[in-house]
């Protein structure tokens, strides 16, 4: 639109109603010149600060709902001159270490001077009651940064960043981020989180790198060989990756195959031949690796062999008569499987216990505990997860920790500090929920455990694969490179629970029995409903009223709805809208990157970050929300988590979360929808992990058609490794 036909107009941004961090979208209300009533503004608005004096250019408009407003198209910030502007600017949190009481007082004292003296006397903010040399510092650097970012962000946002993600760039490149930027914007996407390639490459566009650069395929190729990963696959075929490439880049096949090349003898990719070898023919014969999962592969292959055949520590013990003493000493009668899992144990470096819900997965761990620590054998017990680690621990009684905190993880050493040079002190280790361990985990574990260490993987190989990358416990298995011991008896009292034996009829691709006991409360519930929209408002009234008021669970802590998908009406990400709506209504809170956070929040983690601490899928509650420090606290595992305003990207509401997120977690309650509109989703393992997670109380809620799918549908996505070949080979 041509800028003579656009109209002027001058102001102070006087609140922001509605901002979007991921394209700058915002809603104002503006004070303008001349005007009586504040004006609605309309438009994309660089990282809008109430207080400030915006020039826009745009047009007036009218909408049928909210009346008139004023769409920009053009838009210029200035600081605030008045008093008031002045301190409305400085309140809104812009500047780390100045909220709105602080604000007010340092205005009171230094009126239009304000920024002035910020800019050119900083010291002279020590006259002002609560401001040390300390917060002086604080804000100085807030200052400076914010100056710089604000320059930085005009540039980004001309290319097609968002604000929100501008102050991530500014913080991972500080000043020479336009410099970065420039030279290669690719590297946003491995570099900074939340930056994705498309992101990247709509940059590069902007700048003017063609399309078919050899930057812009290499990062392609790369990007795509992530997302693989993303969804699981260690390697991808040759064939295939070159054909996904040329969907994305949309550029001559020979380019990307001269890009693939380039970055294979760059040592980022591995090429390897699977014709020679392996006996298993396989397409494309050609599997392409990122280098971090070659390694990880091929080491932790190695690795377990020679784990298998290296001499053991543990003594060996007359395993007919341990068996018996165990019995005799936890009270119990084991069954078969179970007795051949501890003889097992006792005979080979490596075992694998396996089984579903009720077959004594616990009770095994806990009798090879028994019998070994009577031979003062060290033991150790580790699972992936927090939640997996604490139930551990809860059921045996001995200290479980997280792999991550097993192998002592440490951001400022760089990388886990147990490994090959440093072993873990133990003689056996135990671990749980091992379905959940990926590829890059079990390499890291594998590389600590001492040789003569005896290793046993407990877990449910019939539960949704991990969420990284691999196929680790199906893989050995199958390998039948150790011995494998499968617990199929479901024990007494188990047998009374319907999710358990529900669960079982699910895995055997049975129809689970969906008539509720009239007589008693019963354990399992199956809701028929069609419309989705009806599904979403009978969740949430489950969630907070029915279930809480029947059976006293509470409906943020104890209860937790687990969907197939993250879209669609009956989505995560909608449920999620509509559950903290019902559950933690207001508007008070901190918006970023399209979400609104408030106190009593439940999140999510969808990170691994080393340096916190916190993992993808570990789970909390908001406590605090600063707006002077710029930081919200988060409650997870009797922890108190500080996140930076720029850092709850890494933080997703967890009132619902996918059920591949839930692997490892068990909940009192678990409130499941399951409709056809979740049709690619609908897996017999996605719907078995799924009520495998509830505790006391599963309630589905959708139809029968879609159950009756994913009882059926047994056929898992393929996961591209090569775990299980190197192993037999």
């Amino acid at each position: 639109m041509p800028s003579d036909s656009l109209t002027d107009l001058r102001g102070q941004i006087e609140r922001i109603t509605y901002t979007n961090e991921e394209n700058g979208y915002t809603v104002a209300r503006v004070k303008v010149y001349g005007r009586k009533d504040l004006v609605t503004v309309i438009g994309n608005i660089v990282n809008p600060t109430p207080g400030e004096i915006v020039s826009m250019k745009g047009e007036w408009g009218n909408h049928p709902k909210y009346g008139e407003q004023f769409k920009v198209v053009f838009c210029q910030s200035t600081t605030p001159a008045t008093v008031y502007g002045i301190e409305k600017y400085l309140g809104s949190g812009l500047i780390k270490g100045i909220g709105p009481v602080m604000a007010k007082r340092i205005v009171k004292k230094f009126k239009e001077e304000t920024l002035n003296v910020i800019e050119k006397e900083i010291q002279r903010l020590a006259d002002i009651e609560g401001i040390g040399r300390k917060r002086i510092g604080m804000i100085k650097k807030a200052w400076d940064e914010q100056k710089e970012m604000r320059s930085i962000m005009v540039f980004l946002q001309s290319h097609g960043v968002s604000s929100g993600y501008s102050a991530k760039i500014y913080k991972q490149y500080g000043n020479e981020s336009i410099q970065f930027v420039k030279e290669n914007p690719y590297r946003l996407a491995t570099d900074v989180f939340g930056i994705g390639f498309v992101t990247a490459d709509k940059i590069a566009q902007n700048i003017g790198f063609a399309r078919d650069s050899k930057l812009r395929a290499e990062a392609g190729i790369l990007h795509v060989l992530h997302e693989m990963t993303d969804e699981g696959h260690v390697y991808y075929p040759y064939e295939s990756l070159i054909e996904k490439c040329r969907e994305i880049l949309d550029i001559d096949r020979e380019i990307i195959v001269k890009a693939i090349g380039t970055i294979a003898e760059d040592q980022r990719i591995v090429i390897e031949d699977l014709n020679h070898g392996i006996e298993d023919f396989r397409e494309n014969h050609k599997a392409v690796y990122l280098d971090g999962y070659h390694v990880a592969e091929t080491s932790l292959s190695t690795r377990l062999k020679t784990l298998i055949h290296a001499p053991q520590a543990i003594r060996k013990i007359d395993s007919g008569k341990a068996v018996q003493w165990v019995q005799e000493k936890l009270v119990i009668v084991l069954a078969d499987r179970q007795v051949e899992a501890v003889k097992c144990v006792s005979d080979n470096k490596i075992v694998v216990i396996t089984g579903g819900p009720g077959t004594g997965k616990t009770t095994i761990i806990n009798a090879i505990i028994r019998i070994f620590s009577i031979i003062k054998a060290r033991i150790m017990l580790a699972a992936p997860t927090g939640r997996a680690a604490k139930r551990m621990t809860e059921a045996t009684g001995y200290e479980a920790k997280t792999i991550h905190r097993l192998l002592e993880y440490s951001m400022k050493k760089g990388g886990f500090q147990k490994n090959g040079d440093s072993p873990l002190d133990c003689d056996l280790l135990i671990i749980d929920e091992a379905s959940m361990i990926d590829t890059l985990l079990m390499h890291h574990l594998l590389k600590a455990i001492p040789s003569d260490a005896t290793f046993v993987l407990v877990g449910d190989v019939n539960q949704l694969p991990s969420v990284g990358a691999g196929n680790i416990l199906k893989d050995i298995i199958e390998s039948k490179a150790v011995p494998v011991v499968e617990l199929n008896e479901i024990f007494r009292q188990a047998r009374e629970s319907s999710i358990i034996v529900n669960a079982h009829l699910i895995n055997e691709g049975k129809m689970p029995n969906l008539k509720s006991s009239q007589e008693k409360l019963d354990d399992f519930y199956f809701i028929e409903q069609e419309d989705p929209q009806k599904v979403m408002e009978l969740i949430i009234h489950l969630v907070k009223e029915r279930i809480p008021k029947r059976f006293g669970f509470h409906s943020i802590d104890d209860i937790q709805v687990l969907t197939p998908m993250h879209r669609g009406i009956i989505g995560a990400s909608n449920l999620n809208i509509e559950l903290q709506n019902a559950l933690n209504p207001g508007d008070e809170g901190v918006s970023r990157f399209g979400r609104l956070y408030k106190i009593n929040d439940k999140v999510m983690q969808i990170a691994n970050n080393y340096d916190k601490e916190v993992y993808n899928g570990d789970i909390g509650r908001i406590i605090s929300i600063d707006e002077e420090a710029q930081e919200a606290r988060v409650s997870m595992d009797d922890r108190e988590i500080a996140y930076d305003y720029s850092e709850l990207d890494e933080l997703v509401h967890a009132y619902a979360v996918s059920i591949h997120k839930s692997q490892g977690s068990e909940y009192q309650a678990v409130v499941i929808p399951i409709h056809t509109q979740h049709y690619i989703l609908l897996q017999r393992n996605l719907l078995y992990t799924g009520v495998t997670r509830g505790k006391k109380l599963v309630v589905i809620v959708g139809t029968r058609k879609a159950m009756a799918i994913a009882v059926r549908n047994n056929k898992t996505q393929k996961r591209y490794t090569l775990l299980n070949e190197r192993l037999r080979g």
